[in-house]
């Protein structure tokens, strides 16, 4: 009777490790995961965003916050019903390669450049992006790049490229970490470092540390939606992705994302009724 009840209690005990690795739900298509980045997660908006959604529509999100880069890797494994991030060169090469079914622009705010007070770069004299880089390179400070392939990190090294410079030596150090841990990092390191706005505003910690650049046109920042592609991977959940998407880019959820707001600030712009992208 002991080896019975033992055995049927692997039975069990195995069955249970095998939906857990396998992701199985009792939920069914009530789950929708999502991969997205480290900074509208760090920004609080899921938070304040998804219970609205899940309470309207009776279905359960799960967002896995990671870089750009990752994320849309991960969602090119199929580990993703929805793909939700900031990278729109790399968002419709998703699409055009099929791993995506068309790409929704959801929100848009921009990226600005923090360092110390005392700004010993200069920066905040500066009137352009190209001329900051600069600075920051002749003068050696240091830099705190994000160094993971994420959104932020993949518009850093367009804005070096675009200058023509070629960051390197020990002021430009790569955390390989998200927007948060490397904020922190340029904060005790008395560095600057390239950071979008909302995540920026939302963290607590600054110290002495300000925004030294902002404002200029390429640092907009535009964040995109896409489901991810039942011909490529059969089992997304394409009920959940389509309520979602639909959900974000209609009238009520872009109002919900205007209203959002940290210290009384604004995080995100929705302008979702401007473009739709295949």
């Amino acid at each position: 009777m002991y080896y019975t009840m033992t055995k049927g209690f692997f039975a069990v005990l195995s069955l249970l490790i095998t939906m857990m690795l396998t992701g199985v739900s009792f939920a069914g298509d009530q789950r929708i995961l999502v991969q997205s980045t480290t900074s509208t997660q760090n920004s609080g908006l899921y938070d304040y965003l998804l219970p609205h959604f899940e309470t309207e529509k009776g279905m359960k999100v799960a967002v896995v916050a990671v870089g750009t880069g990752q994320a849309i890797k991960n969602a090119m494994n199929g580990d993703a019903d929805v793909l939700f991030v900031h990278a729109m060169q790399s968002e419709l090469k998703f699409v055009e390669e099929g791993f995506g079914i068309q790409r929704f622009d959801v929100m848009y705010n921009d990226f600005v450049m923090i360092g110390p007070k005392n700004d010993p770069a200069k920066i905040a004299r500066i009137k352009t992006v190209n001329q900051a880089l600069g600075a920051l390179q002749k003068a050696k400070q240091r830099f705190i790049s994000r160094g993971d392939d994420s959104g932020t990190h993949k518009k850093e090294l367009r804005l070096w490229k675009s200058a023509n410079l070629q960051p390197d030596g020990k002021w430009y150090v790569e955390t390989g970490s998200g927007m948060g841990a490397t904020i922190r990092m340029a904060v005790e390191m008395g560095g600057y470092t390239l950071t979008d706005r909302a995540t920026w505003i939302a963290f607590n910690g600054k110290e002495d540390h300000r925004i030294v650049l902002s404002g200029q046109t390429e640092l907009f920042n535009q964040y995109g939606v896409i489901a991810v592609n039942p011909v490529k991977h059969p089992h997304v959940n394409m009920r959940g992705s389509d309520a979602l998407i639909n959900w974000l880019i209609s009238p009520h959820g872009q109002k919900l994302i205007a209203n959002y707001r940290v210290q009384g600030q604004q995080l995100f712009f929705p302008n979702a009724h401007k473009t739709a992208s295949n």
